[in-house]
């Protein structure tokens, strides 16, 4: 299977032997009978320790960010966090050190700050853009190099090859935090990353309407490592959780080639608005990393964010205009969202070195027709 569609719909979800249903069925089931004590079915015991739906999504998830490497090893969480702490308590111990983006998801800034660092592991903030930054920021406690690509919210590129290089010649491992670019625009670990982190709860379940994490890991024993630890800390993903984000991923690739058209014309119209001071977004041009976005992207996303010229009170004025573009917290949906990142998904970072500018818009651009968003969106701008 090596067309990405064609592992979508089908890895890890053949037809079911009882059935034959054509959709992997939602095992929603706690505990399974045993032939004996110690004999298990297919290795099921109990459904924090495994299941089959989840198992359904964590093979398609690896054969996604992975395609043909037999050692990847997916697993599924309840969460984007859950996910990235069970990564951090696998493979940090107090007094190791962390690089981190200087524009990370206020979350995941959060988590390193808040619950991370109280643990004992420290951490020095580097732009992703900025390779002799992130190599000065590497020490020799320094295990982990997390990377986001595109960031959140300021759309930011890392060259995920180079910074792949960096980590390894340092010892330390390179984590990247694929959600927006979803594995059907990106796939780290085919340029040197070890582990891929995702919040599935955006664009791969797709539909605003399941909460979930995912690693994929290229080695074997880490992915090993991560399962035992997932098991003890038992942050899964649910039967019912998993079959949705599989539903979701069905459609990924359709998806995301219209969130990409979508955006490129909203971008259109952003930037040639007098409203508008600036665009971010790595499809332009002039976008400083434009270059390496085109280098390990197969396009760029449906996530926009501008800063609005008449300062905050006019991007808040903003965000409450719109009507197809809804006023709400996170991304990836079919609908398209508009929120104030300062006062909204990054209220974490306010005070810190990674604060987002005040008259900063975030819109998650759905796959509405576009003619309707481009309206909404002028008629808010004014």
């Amino acid at each position: 299977m090596d067309g990405f569609n064609t592992r979508a719909i089908h890895a890890g979800q053949e037809p079911d032997p009882l059935t034959g249903a054509v959709v992997p069925p939602i095992y929603q089931v706690s505990t399974y009978a045993q032939d004996g004590v110690g004999g298990l079915r297919n290795g099921y015991e109990y459904s924090r320790s495994g299941n089959p739906t989840r198992t359904a999504l964590q093979e398609c998830m690896a054969a996604l960010e992975a395609p043909g490497i037999e050692t990847a090893r997916g697993l599924a969480f309840a969460s984007g966090l859950a996910a990235e702490d069970t990564l951090i308590r696998t493979v940090l111990k107090p007094g190791d050190h962390v690089v981190i983006p200087n524009d990370a998801y206020g979350g995941t800034y959060r988590l390193f700050k808040k619950v991370a660092e109280p643990w004992g592991i420290d951490h020095t903030t580097a732009a992703v853009t900025d390779l002799d930054s992130i190599a000065a920021a590497m020490t020799p406690k320094t295990k982990l190099i997390w990377i986001e690509t595109p960031t959140n919210p300021l759309l930011n590129v890392g060259d995920i090859a180079a910074i792949a290089e960096i980590a390894h010649a340092g010892g330390a491992l390179l984590v990247i935090d694929n959600t927006f670019a979803s594995p059907y625009l990106q796939q780290p670990l085919l340029l040197g990353a070890d582990v891929v982190v995702h919040s599935t709860t955006k664009y791969l379940g797709g539909h605003s309407d399941v909460v979930g994490g995912a690693l994929v890991a290229i080695n074997a024993e880490l992915g090993e490592q991560l399962a035992y630890h997932r098991n003890a800390m038992g942050a899964i993903a649910g039967p019912f959780d998993s079959w949705l984000v599989m539903r979701g991923i069905k459609t990924l690739g359709v998806r995301m080639d219209r969130h990409n058209e979508n955006a490129a014309k909203i971008v259109d119209l952003l930037e040639g608005h007098s409203a508008v001071g600036q665009v971010f977004y790595p499809g332009l041009a002039s976008h400083p990393n434009h270059e390496v976005a085109k280098k390990q992207m197969r396009g760029f996303g449906g996530m926009v964010s501008f800063r609005v010229k008449a300062g905050e009170q006019a991007a808040l004025d903003l965000c409450s205009k719109t009507t197809l573009f809804t006023l709400g917290e996170s991304l990836g949906g079919v609908e398209s969202l508009i929120e104030h990142p300062g006062r909204m998904t990054h209220a974490s970072v306010s005070g810190s070195p990674l604060e987002v500018p005040s008259d900063l818009v975030r819109l998650s651009v759905g796959i509405e027709e576009v003619d309707d968003l481009l309206a909404d969106l002028e008629k808010a701008l004014g």
